[in-house]
């Protein structure tokens, strides 16, 4: 005689493809318990409820190893429902560890009460038998003590967390920082990207702390680098590399001395190493036709300087150095400095008679704006500027952004006659002769060209005082070629307030040279 379903001692039938588990109101143990890793099937309803599942768990005291493999639940669909919390991603139905996050969810979508019995059987089942899990088993009972309240300081959870931690690899440990001494905490610092733009105090230091055999040239170039980026006029750290250049002149060759002399020609800076200057000029001579480029940059410097050496000049300016330079990939970049040069020695070194840059080789010296100017155009008061003058000149009166032989450009510039009044630019030749020796100024051209240059915050070095070695140089060469300069301090454009009190500004500016001009300039 057949039993009913449910009875003690009746068997289950076997379930066929598409079949269901038992409701939640329905036995399940031996159907749970008669199989090491059982299959749920069917919609997510027909899970067992957590009293049941409780007591499936705590029928497997006998084996630690068959409750690992019940805490496993398979997924309720053999389908991926992405990462679980531990980053693990399962792959629709597989491997022996597929669905614990899917049946832990099913203890969650049915939370009837749970007995306390219950819960302590099931806390001291776990803790006796987890020493013997693996690591996913202990994260998905912990995952289940934490979903039915077991305390998160309480025997369950604690031990889980102990022998959770005891799984972990152990951590190396960290690595002691290294002892370091005054070179190496200079080009650490140099090195680091978040290194502050003025921390003068501390390279001070580091260099003070530094030994002689620590400074090498790296950590020398890295310092030089560092005071001409961010326009350190400090006069300690530049004596200390000029000192370095000194004691070092047998080691270094021309393409490490051009970094280093960098910083002392953009910053306006003559050291007071006596030796700076004779060491310069030895390291030219012995270098000047292994590097080219190095050579005309180092020579750059100097000329930012005003100490042009003569040996170095007439080496550059020969035939073959500038035939040798003319096939290389920096061929016009050393044709500009050299026509710079040129320059200098035409304005600056009457006595020089040496050879000169041929005029089939010159080029302009700045064909278009600075790099620096371009890039901070949107801070300049070259626009204010250009709007009061026009009100007060009218725009017949005044050139903007000119550049005037030898390729040196011009802020704004006005022709002025002998008397002093302002003539309109375009009925005028706006350029002065150049070179002036070669033309000298006639009677017959009694005009003044006065050239009003803006000194941007950036034209100066951090401290504000010392304008930087390129204006400083082009400022000059103005003046010698027979400009007549008018500078407009930063410090003075930025306390006008408005166009109206600019005007004002300028009109002071320009009556001050004895100027004046129609009635249109009011």
């Amino acid at each position: 005689m057949r039993r009913p379903r449910g009875e003690p001692g009746s068997r289950a039938p076997r379930p066929t493809e598409g079949a269901t588990c038992a409701g939640p109101g329905e036995s399940c143990e031996k159907a749970w318990a008669g199989r090491p890793k059982p299959l749920v099937q069917g919609h997510a309803a027909g899970s067992p409820a957590p009293n049941s599942m409780l007591r499936v768990l705590l029928s497997a005291q006998a084996s630690s190893a068959r409750l690992s493999g019940l805490l496993l639940l398979p997924p309720v669909q053999p389908c991926c429902l992405g990462p679980n919390k531990w980053g693990d991603h399962r792959p629709p139905g597989g491997g022996p560890h597929a669905g614990p996050v899917q049946g832990l969810q099913r203890l969650l979508e049915q939370p009837p009460p749970v007995e306390q019995a219950t819960l302590q059987d099931l806390s001291q089942l776990i803790i006796r038998n987890c020493p013997s899990f693996d690591i996913h088993t202990i994260h998905v009972c912990l995952h289940l003590a934490a979903l039915l309240g077991f305390p998160s300081d309480g025997p369950l959870m604690c031990a889980l967390e102990q022998e959770r931690r005891f799984r972990l690899p152990p951590k190396p440990p960290p690595p002691l920082p290294p002892i370091l001494r005054g070179g190496q905490r200079l080009e650490a610092a140099l090195s680091c990207p978040r290194f502050q733009r003025r921390p003068q105090q501390h390279l001070i230091r580091s260099l003070a702390e530094a030994r002689p055999e620590e400074l090498t040239p790296h950590v020398m170039v890295l310092l030089a680098q560092h005071l001409a980026r961010h326009r350190l006029r400090e006069p300690q750290l530049l004596e200390a590399i000029a000192h370095f250049l000194v004691v070092q002149e047998a080691q270094l060759n021309s393409k490490v001395v051009q970094k280093l002399v960098l910083p002392f020609g953009r910053l306006n800076y003559v050291p007071l190493e006596q030796q700076f200057m004779p060491c310069l000029e030895r390291i030219l001579a012995r270098e000047a036709g292994v590097a080219p480029l190095a050579t005309v940059n180092i020579l750059m410097s100097l000329c930012q300087l005003r100490c042009l050496p003569f040996r170095a000049l007439h080496f550059v300016f020969s035939p073959g150095f500038i035939n040798h330079v003319s096939g290389t990939p920096h061929a016009l970049i050393v044709r500009r400095y050299l026509s710079l040069l040129d320059t200098a020695v035409e304005l600056e070194l009457p006595g020089y008679r040496g050879a000169r840059l041929p005029r089939r080789q010159q080029v302009p010296i700045f064909p278009q704006p600075l790099i620096t100017d371009r890039a901070r155009c949107k801070y300049s008061h070259k626009d204010i500027v250009a709007e009061g003058l026009r009100q007060l000149l009218g725009e017949e009166k005044y050139r903007q952004d000119l550049t005037v032989p030898p390729g040196y450009s011009t802020d704004f510039l006005l022709c002025v006659s002998s008397c002093g009044s302002v003539l309109p630019v375009r009925a005028q030749d706006p350029f002065l002769p150049y070179p002036p020796r070669s033309c000298p100024r006639a009677t017959r051209d009694p005009a003044q060209r006065v050239v009003l240059m803006l000194r941007e915050r950036w034209h100066f070095c951090r401290d504000g005082r010392v304008l930087l070695g390129s204006r400083a140089l082009r400022e000059r060469h103005l003046g010698l070629m027979g400009y007549q300069l008018l500078p407009l301090p930063f410090e003075e454009l930025e306390s006008q307030r408005g166009l109206p009190q600019l005007k004002s500004y300028l009109r002071q500016k320009l009556q001050a040279l004895g100027l004046h001009w129609g009635p249109e300039g009011g």
